[in-house]
């Protein structure tokens, strides 16, 4: 099975600039998009419904062309997740998840925690509700896939510049501390461990400064897995060369 997992940061630019086109191509069994930025009435049926697939959407319930996610699956899922049942995380249309009989998939657009400190607060909030909600879930189903964009690098290794942005949020001690946590829930970081040493591996890049052109960039987009399911994990990478957004897509392998 393939997923691909993709920040667009706004379908219907991705979708004008021919990517999204690239990435139905690719034809993979499940797509995770993350800050879709539109409703459904929104979007044009090619994408709201393309051939092929199940669609589903969330969005924000007050703040329009903000946040969002959406999944598309070519097989159907036995029960569509919106949110995780609390309303200052829901309101922001930050997840959706799918149930199927071998596992969970949960695609999720954590939230950054710049803007001052009450957006870190309410990061880090998330962050805690979500490890719970994860828990419960695992719970009742074997195995758990979660992906999307976590708004935090975890280790040095997942940065151009981890020391000039240690105060910064996106690699604060305190956000990276909440990584150590899931692992230690036995979540396994799939690309970091199939890929231990590489460097210069990253999914964000800011476009003010065009960092993307000297890969000043960050791994901060993820495929975090169950450790039993590991085992069963054939490929995680990065697509590094395809635009289209400020962040690149994520692809996992998996027998399922």
């Amino acid at each position: 099975m393939r997923i691909i997992s993709w920040n667009v940061n706004g379908i219907r630019s991705t979708q004008k600039s021919g990517d999204l086109g690239w990435l139905f191509k690719q034809s993979p069994d499940i797509i995770c998009l993350q800050e879709v930025k539109a409703t459904l009435d929104q979007l044009p049926p090619e994408i709201a419904s393309p051939k092929g697939y199940y669609s589903f959407f969330d969005w924000p319930k007050e703040k329009r062309g903000y946040s969002g996610v959406a999944i598309y699956t070519k097989e159907k899922p036995v029960e569509v997740l919106y949110g995780m049942g609390i309303e200052e995380f829901d309101d922001e249309g930050r997840l959706i998840g799918a149930i199927f009989d071998d596992f969970v998939l949960l695609n999720v657009y954590f939230p950054n925690g710049g803007g001052g400190p009450a957006r870190l607060k309410y990061k880090l909030r998330f962050y805690d509700a979500f490890l719970k909600f994860i828990e419960n879930l695992r719970k009742k189903h074997k195995n758990i896939i979660f992906c999307g964009d976590v708004n935090t690098a975890h280790t040095e290794i997942d940065l151009a510049r981890p020391k000039e942005n240690e105060e910064h949020t996106g690699f604060l001690p305190i956000e990276r501390a909440w990584i150590d946590k899931v692992m230690s829930k036995n979540y396994v970081d799939t690309f970091r461990y199939l890929h231990p040493q590489k460097k210069d591996s990253y999914t964000y890049w800011d476009m003010k400064s065009f960092a993307r052109d000297r890969n000043v960039g960050w791994r901060i987009d993820y495929f975090f897995v169950n450790k039993e399911l590991m085992p069963r994990v054939k490929k995680s990478f990065i697509w590094k060369d395809i635009y289209g957004s400020d962040h690149c897509p994520i692809e996992l392998n998996v027998a399922l």
